[in-house]
């Protein structure tokens, strides 16, 4: 990679964090936090304040952009740039410098609505500057080029759209309307005021939506000798449902900034990836050939060979066993039934975390998982699913999981089942599953979180009958893992994992599957006591 490249791309990530502070000073009413303009209450330093520092640290941001834009003009006559990426730099400069009169402007204006739309239009305009800048400097003289446009049509039309959704949604909140219609009301009162705003941007939202998924199939189909366009195209479908889901996510939780500031930078990054996208697939438009400098395609495959793939992937019969604990933990918690709706919510969300320490567990696993017979047909050693595309839907399904049970259920299950990902992946599968024979029983910890997040679904809290049911499931998971180990002892041998009966033998291994019997039952008295 070129010095001139890697400015851009730094110059890209501090543009993005520019928009995502933005989304903080709104979040936080700190937008004129600082009432003057370029100073701070007429103060070069602003006074000991949080909501002046919020809004100074969007300025101090501003400036480190607008020197990195100015760094890539000299660079890129310096490095001697094709004319297009030195014009375009330039126009990033002239961009960056309007962006900061029209943040004057804003503070002037008291933050008048169509100001603040305004200057996220120019930002998110910015953002599609620099990507363009980056493509062009890598790619001089355009592709091959071809007849056959459709496809980046498609891909044009999905792209505005997500630029006038990101204009929408500044416009809903630059009207208060970011609640003026509550998830439990199926159809708003559309007389005059913010409701009709709120309307258009979730059917805006609903639109880009379908038609992003719609690209990304497109591009399964038809830019198959293009693994970037399709890398892109499938990135774009996992952020708009992470995007909708924060979107859900705001209303629940009455427009936190702990989802507003996320929902903001997913936007930003998701109109970032179809910009790039349109880029890419316009420099193949209609042609099959290969550049040198693209990745290998993956072999073609039917969706449902794809989606069988990833739903393996999952280990869905992993899944079923967590999600069975987690059931009638809800039941006990709620002395009676609990709501149908909260059970559906959190299974669904429990599934999902869980199927993402799944998919991260095989990504890291995939070496030894082709040395072991048990294990070697899994998607990634069978050359079903690329391992990075593995990572990207481990990583996608995680933070689903956890915006799904913040929206839906609360903010503990949401954490406890996020914990349980981070814990079953570094703590157990980077952390001891290849150094200690009580792999097992330290990786149990994760298999137990289940039932605190049933627990705390339906209580909100985390109480003692909960810690016992989770000592259940602890106390449980080594006699029943190492049972399966004794069969399967010269797989573990033949991949270097240090499994109990490979290190110690079969009968140490039994001896210790009795201890922990014995340990379970005596836990499972402990329930009567804990629940009075």
């Amino acid at each position: 990679m070129t010095r001139f490249r890697r400015l851009a791309i730094v110059t890209i990530a501090a543009t993005f964090l520019l928009i995502a502070v933005g989304g903080l000073v709104r979040a936080t009413d700190s937008g004129l936090g600082c009432p003057d303009w370029p100073r701070c209450f007429g103060r070069l330093v602003p006074p000991a304040e949080l909501h002046a520092w919020i809004e100074h640290s969007h300025r101090l941001i501003a400036s480190v952009v607008m020197v990195l834009v100015a760094l890539l003009v000299v660079a890129a006559y310096r490095t001697r740039q094709e004319r297009a990426v030195r014009r375009a730099s330039v126009a990033a400069l002239a961009m960056v410098l309007a962006q900061a009169m029209i943040g004057a402007f804003v503070v002037w204006w008291r933050l008048r609505a169509d100001s603040v739309t305004l200057h996220l239009a120019t930002a998110l305009a910015l953002v599609a500057l620099l990507i363009y800048l980056d493509f062009r400097s890598r790619h001089a003289g355009g592709g091959p080029g071809g007849q056959d446009r459709r496809f980046v049509r498609l891909v044009a039309a999905g792209t505005a759209l997500t630029y006038l959704q990101m204009l929408v949604g500044s416009t809903v909140t630059g009207h208060d309307a970011g609640l003026a219609y509550p998830l439990n009301l199926l159809w708003p009162d559309l007389g005059p005021g913010a409701a009709r705003i709120q309307l258009a941007h979730r059917a805006l939202a609903a639109l880009v939506g379908v038609l992003v998924v719609a690209i990304w199939l497109a591009a399964r189909r038809s830019q198959r000798a293009h693994p970037t366009v399709t890398r892109l195209a499938g990135y774009a479908a996992g952020l708009v449902a992470i995007q909708i889901g924060l979107g859900l996510a705001n209303v629940a939780n009455r427009l936190s900034a702990l989802t507003v500031v996320p929902h903001l930078a997913v936007g930003s990054v998701l109109w970032g990836t179809m910009f790039a996208l349109l880029l890419h697939a316009d420099r193949f438009a209609g042609t099959a050939a290969r550049d040198p400098a693209e990745p290998l395609p993956a072999p073609a495959r039917s969706a449902r060979q794809s989606t069988a793939a990833y739903f393996l992937l999952t280990k869905p019969r992993i899944i079923e066993l967590l999600l069975v604990t987690t059931v009638p933990t809800m039941f006990i918690a709620a002395r009676g039934v609990p709501s149908p709706w909260l059970v559906a919510a959190t299974l669904l969300g429990g599934a999902l975390s869980a199927a993402s320490a799944n998919v991260i567990n095989c990504y890291l696993d995939r070496d030894i998982d082709a040395l072991m017979r048990r294990t070697a047909r899994r998607p990634i050693p069978a050359h079903r699913i690329d391992p990075a595309d593995a990572l990207r839907f481990g990583l996608v399904l995680g933070v689903a999981g956890f915006v799904w049970l913040w929206a839906t259920v609360n903010l503990l299950s949401a954490a406890l089942a996020t914990a349980a990902i981070l814990f079953y992946v570094f703590v157990y599968t980077l952390g001891r599953k290849r150094r200690s024979t009580q792999n097992i029983v330290i990786g149990g910890a994760a298999g137990a979180v289940p039932v605190l997040v049933g627990w705390s679904a339906v209580t909100g809290r985390v109480e003692l009958p909960a810690l016992v049911l989770f000592a259940i499931i602890f106390y449980w998971t080594p006699p029943h893992f190492w049972a399966l180990s004794l069969r399967f002892k010269d797989d573990y041998a033949a991949a270097g994992v240090p499994m109990l009966p490979v290190v110690r033998g079969a009968r140490e291994t039994s001896t210790q599957i009795l201890y922990y019997t014995v340990l379970l039952v005596a836990v499972t008295l402990l329930l009567y006591p804990a629940g009075r």
